[in-house]
């Protein structure tokens, strides 16, 4: 919720478009800066995410969030949307970007899922999985983060039920597309000596391949630092 807040007050900054929120809570309150902001909250301005999704497109607005797909009514409202054109957000309660696709296939009957894919194929602009670790050092947290952009080849993966080929994309997609894996988020953590190695392997789901990763000094984003400056180098995981 506190990245979409911040990406909707972006938006609100930086452009004029018609913002239009359907949330339960609402957490944030936007002000209208450069956009109009109209905020629904579920239960006390409409009877649910599905029934204020039917309505979003009489209100023409220009970007829609949606605090959260809990059902079929609400994902088949979400696409319908993002199909006419309306850049949408919506968050999810999934581990991962494959995980996040099937979770949205899978919610729809054997018989449909066909054109979902190709439907989701067509509109998915991105995926961002995060998660909050404690610090090395104690002070606090910081986010290790999974991101998919999806290009024609990934796209091709959803359509043709292939999601589980996705992660590979993923991984030499860094330099390119800005985008990384968990494990990759993790071990560049690691190595910046943001997180300790316990807290690093808890939050993953390949825990071998981290350990892998961690002890060849790979997985590292481009252009980041080892280490910070005057700092001893990371020993590797043993």
């Amino acid at each position: 919720s506190t990245t979409l807040a911040a990406i909707i007050d972006k938006i609100n900054t930086e452009r004029r478009e018609h913002i239009l929120t359907i949330e339960d809570p609402i957490e944030y309150i936007h002000q209208h800066k450069g956009c109009l902001v109209n905020q629904r909250e579920v239960h006390s301005d409409t009877h649910g995410f599905a029934a204020a999704l039917r309505a979003a497109l009489r209100e023409d607005p220009d970007i829609v969030l949606i605090g959260e797909l809990r059902d079929l009514e609400t994902i088949e409202s979400a696409l319908r949307i993002a199909e006419t054109g309306h850049l949408t957000f919506a968050t999810l309660h999934t581990n991962s970007a494959a995980q996040t696709i099937n979770r949205i296939i899978d919610v729809f009957p054997a018989h449909q899922q066909g054109q979902i894919r190709t439907q989701l194929s067509l509109v998915l602009e991105g995926i961002v999985c995060q998660t909050l670790l404690p610090k090395a050092d104690g002070t606090g947290r910081v986010m290790s983060l999974e991101i998919m952009v999806p290009n024609p080849a990934i796209r091709n993966l959803i359509r043709d039920d292939k999601v589980h080929q996705i992660y590979s994309t993923m991984q030499t997609g860094q330099e390119k597309l800005g985008m990384q894996t968990m494990n990759q988020s993790l071990a560049t953590l690691y190595h910046r000596r943001m997180i300790t190695l316990e807290a690093a392997m808890n939050a993953s789901s390949m825990k071998d391949e981290l350990e892998q990763m961690i002890a060849r000094g790979s997985g590292v984003v481009p252009g980041a630092g080892m280490n910070r400056p005057g700092m001893p180098p990371r020993p590797a995981a043993r």
